[in-house]
């Protein structure tokens, strides 16, 4: 596949970032075809670099977050530094950023600056709260954006301390947020002639957003949604179950004639039509017998069982899956959910594959991440640099 074809290709975007919520952002973009520069301070890089597992000093998961972009080494608190940055933001379609509010501004992009320098220069901020209000200042990690946005608090189990996905779900909400907030920043540019524009990121308000109708219940009804472990409040039946031989299941037959099959599956046709049961919030009133009723049957069933008589009968239900499962599973394989990339250090290594799939110009994976500087000379003799002068600037730890 050529990177012409695919649908960010000429768009030109530079990251200053550091772990999740940036990175992750313009990963999407190198995916479909941006050309990444991301920027990384000399010697230190990006600490993903360190993170988690590490293979040869290097973090497993610094490969993925950074497949696709080109990484070169810019100390933009230096004057010198700073220039060089200025010189390819001057070329540069889309700017993001994940620092806390004001960080760039001390450095000398204020957004005057940014203004002169590219005024169709779309920049994403990226940060905890937001570039206003009283708590813009803060630092804030996507843990404090989960909780202070609603998620930590229902997760969990009601008699036990709240606790977090085992994912970092909240850097990840916010770099989806950015990277729609690029693509209508895009449109609104080039096919409204509406120049560029700053897009505000706040990494609580990303989970806010998904917490469905928590304030309209508050509002009217004062109602605080609480933690209520694997069940979901209010939606009857959803939960995990145990089968026979000791393994889980997640089954979901909340709708309406969904659960009717699963009465007759179970062998409860005496129930079938009982208008107790038609409807959700018939339902509700007897989660307790009805969630009884599923563990019963559950229990008496091996998972193959289980699962081969709930999706003969189109009945929404899954295994939980763990890594093995999931780099194993025919699924996953047929839809190129799994891809095998060679890297130089490395060898073959099987990395995720690309969310979403698009019909004519589908996402690629063109190299996994690269090292600290690796891509010095080739960006920066792009904005007039010459040998010596990348050299000198190296020596002197500009670059």
């Amino acid at each position: 596949m050529k990177t012409a074809n695919l649908p960010l290709a000429g768009i030109k975007v530079l990251e200053m970032g550091t772990l999740i919520a940036g990175p992750f952002s313009t990963r999407i973009l190198a995916e479909f075809g941006a050309e990444v520069i991301k920027v990384e301070l000399p010697n230190s890089g990006d600490p993903l670099r360190k993170w988690r597992v590490l293979h040869n000093g290097t973090s497993l998961w610094w490969y993925v977050q950074s497949r696709n972009k080109k990484c070169i080494t810019v100390d933009v608190r230096t004057e010198e530094g700073l220039e060089v940055i200025k010189g390819l933001l001057k070329e540069c379609d889309v700017f993001v950023e994940n620092f806390r509010p004001g960080t760039i501004a001390k450095w000398g992009l204020t957004h005057e600056v940014l203004q002169e320098i590219n005024p169709n220069l779309i920049v994403s901020h990226i940060s905890g709260f937001g570039q206003t209000g009283p708590y813009a200042d803060r630092a804030g990690f996507g843990s404090v954006g989960e909780a202070m946005g609603g998620l930590r608090y229902l997760t969990g189990y009601p008699d036990r301390p709240p606790v977090r996905v085992g994912v970092s779900i909240g850097d990840s909400v916010a770099s989806l947020y950015s990277v729609i907030g690029i693509l209508m920043a895009l449109y609104h540019r080039d096919v409204r002639n509406g120049g560029g524009q700053e897009i505000d990121v706040a990494l609580y308000e990303a989970i806010f957003s998904l917490m469905e109708s928590l304030v309209p219940e508050y509002d009217k009804k004062g109602v605080i949604r609480e933690r209520t472990g694997s069940t979901f409040p209010g939606i009857v039946p959803t939960n995990v179950y145990r089968t026979k031989d000791e393994k889980y299941i997640v089954l979901a037959a909340n709708g309406d004639k969904i659960f009717q099959r699963l009465l007759k599956v179970m062998g409860r046709d005496d129930l079938v039509g009982d208008e107790r049961y038609l409807t959700n919030d018939g339902r509700v009133q007897h989660q307790d017998f009805i969630e009884s009723m599923i563990e019963d049957w559950v229990g008496q069933n091996q998972l193959k069982e289980c699962l081969d008589q709930l999706n003969e009968n189109a009945i929404p239900a899954g295994t939980i899956y763990n890594a093995e499962d999931i780099v194993n599973d025919p699924h996953y394989q047929a839809r190129d959910m799994i891809v095998e990339m060679e890297h130089e250090e490395i060898g073959r290594m099987k990395v995720p594959g690309i969310v979403p799939k698009l019909s004519k110009t589908p996402g690629q994976i063109k190299w996994l991440g690269a090292k600290i500087g690796e891509h010095n000379l080739e960006v920066l003799k792009e904005i007039g640099l010459t040998d010596e002068m990348i050299e000198d600037m190296s020596k002197r730890g500009v670059i």
